[in-house]
């Protein structure tokens, strides 16, 4: 899949209230109602079990909400894989469903893993499960010395550290501590250890529980694609079924309406926007990423509200052509609608479509006339051109300095404060825990965790992008976050300069802020906007011309 097929991700999709727009989808384990409960559904992992068999299981089982049907289905073929890499493949049919648990309370993943999907030696790896367990039950202090003399003979030091780590963690069932000690076996090539923590996380993880057992339920899907696959063969895999373009609609609804993120990027890129062009006759919003548009629809509004009259407004809508599922059609949708809505406000209007990714984009695409002010709309999608780690056109420099060229009254951007662009896996995976168990926690707050749309809200919201984060490399890893310091060199090298932030839409903000809980927090420092979960950044937001 190439980062220029890619539909919006869902954080830019929720304002618009719109599906998340990709060009093909991370595979997630799908979730069956069941008599009111939404329940997810894993087999057993046996010994000749491989990512092939996951990747069938989990884009096999799809969302059904309507019907509270469960099926049980079976694949053609498996594979088994050994850890050097090397595949065989196992043409007979094996069901996938074998273990299904229901609780008013939890949903919790199938049975543990038994024997090994990854090391070619059983006999080896039963012998080191054995000592673990020993271990876990607790030998002995006075033979602790002598049982790590033994366990060193069989086992490298970096293995043994890690055991140690996660044996200090399972007992306690500490689940984000076990989530780091398995993501560090996986950096560390350690993939006894991984699997075994695989097995126990199993146990743990929570689609309807905790945030934390409800973020490890998709980062458990991530590691384990991780270890099943490499390279493009990851997201390949991954792919599955997209839910019915309505349904995806009513999600990004739900979010957007219980989360303040979304709103707060666009009310503060709007507010910049119309604050420079407030004494302009004619124009030109240049919007990289429009979905369904809506960021546009109180824009026209308070333009037609300008005393004086409205200026004519022309907006010119990029959208990789792949979007038109979530809309149910092209980008004359999107245009129909807000000409009926000009119309309706008596706001002059013009609506150029430029059907292509935004990394695509050559100046020959964004009609440029003369004598019309030009803003230029960044809004959660900057982050998805690829940079110069991974291809040497560096779309995200390009853009920019193709941008600036035009002379631009202002520039908006509005990113998540994330740092996993570059980032080598295990860091990357820290900081991906650590932003969403913030995002995770904040819904917990507004939406009851017995919700029967949260998991939806969840799977086909937030959690393909933790996937795609902690699954991929190269040109398949779109979710290519930098923090807002980063983007500030990246405007300043192609010559922009700080526009000043609206005082007035702040406070606007401020206000928003206070229909939500209290543990949200906007800040502004440096010229730019942060609103902030507690402690955590999650968005930031600021102007450039």
């Amino acid at each position: 899949m190439q980062a220029s097929r890619r539909r919006r991700t869902a954080m830019s999709n929720t304002l618009y209230c719109g599906p998340v727009q990709k060009a093909e989808a991370y595979c997630l384990p799908r979730f069956q109602t069941l008599e009111s409960h939404l329940s997810y559904i894993n087999g057993s992992l046996g010994g000749n079990h491989s990512f092939q068999t996951y990747r069938d299981r989990y884009c096999m089982l799809e969302a059904s909400s309507a019907t509270g049907s469960c099926a049980v289905y079976h694949s053609p073929s498996t594979a088994s894989f050994s850890s050097n890499g090397s595949t065989t493949c196992n043409q007979e049919s094996q069901p996938y469903l074998s273990d299904i648990r229901q609780s008013p309370e939890t949903t919790n993943y199938g049975s543990p893993i038994s024997g090994s999907c990854i090391t070619d030696d059983a006999t080896d790896f039963m012998h080191k499960l054995k000592q673990l367990e020993t271990v876990m039950l607790g030998p002995d202090a006075d033979f602790q010395e002598s049982y790590d003399n033994s366990l060193a003979s069989s086992i490298a030091s970096s293995e043994i550290d890690s055991w140690r780590q996660m044996m200090l963690a399972v007992p306690r069932r500490d689940l984000k501590q076990v989530l780091i000690a398995c993501a560090k076996a996986v950096s560390d090539g350690e993939l006894v250890t991984a699997q075994v923590l695989i097995s126990e996380l199993r146990q743990m993880v929570s689609v309807s529980g905790e945030p934390i057992q409800r973020l490890g339920a998709y980062i458990l899907e991530g590691l384990v694609a991780r270890l099943g696959a490499s390279g493009s063969s990851i997201c390949k895999s991954l792919r599955c079924k997209e839910p019915a373009s309505f349904e995806l609609l009513s999600y990004m609804h739900v979010l957007y309406e219980i989360c303040p993120y979304f709103k707060f990027g666009y009310m503060s890129a709007n507010g910049a926007i119309a604050e420079a062009m407030k004494d302009e006759n004619r124009v030109h919003i240049i919007d990289f990423q429009i979905a369904q548009g809506s960021q546009w629809v109180p824009m026209i509004q308070a333009f037609a509200a300008r005393p004086g009259g409205p200026p004519h407004i022309r907006i010119t809508g990029i959208d990789d052509s792949t979007s038109a599922y979530a809309r149910g059609g092209g980008l004359d949708i999107v245009g129909q609608r807000l000409s009926k809505l000009a119309k309706t406000f008596k706001v002059p209007f013009e609506f150029h479509p430029a059907a292509m990714s935004g990394s695509d984009v050559q100046l020959k695409n964004l009609g440029i006339q003369p004598g019309e002010a030009l803003a230029v709309n960044f809004a959660f999608t900057l982050h998805h051109m690829p940079d110069e780690s991974v291809s040497t056109e560096n779309h995200r420099d390009r853009l920019l300095r193709m941008v600036k060229n035009l002379n631009p009254k202002v520039v908006t951007l509005v990113e998540q404060e994330s740092n996993t662009n570059t980032a080598a896996f295990f860091p990357r995976f820290l900081e991906t825990l650590d932003y969403y168990s913030a995002m995770f926690e904040s819904i917990d707050m507004t939406l009851p965790r017995g919700h029967k749309e949260r998991i939806n809200v969840e799977q086909h919201c937030l959690a393909r992008d933790v996937v795609n984060i902690i699954a991929c490399e190269g040109i398949e890893r779109v979710e290519r976050h930098e923090l807002l310091g980063k983007w500030k060199s990246r405007f300043r090298m192609a010559g922009f300069n700080p526009y000043p932030l609206s005082s007035l839409v702040n406070a606007t903000i401020k206000t928003l802020l206070e229909s939500y809980s209290d543990k949200y927090r906007l800040e502004e420092r440096d010229g730019a906007l942060y609103l902030g979960w507690m402690n955590r950044d999650l968005v930031a937001s600021c102007a450039w011309k």
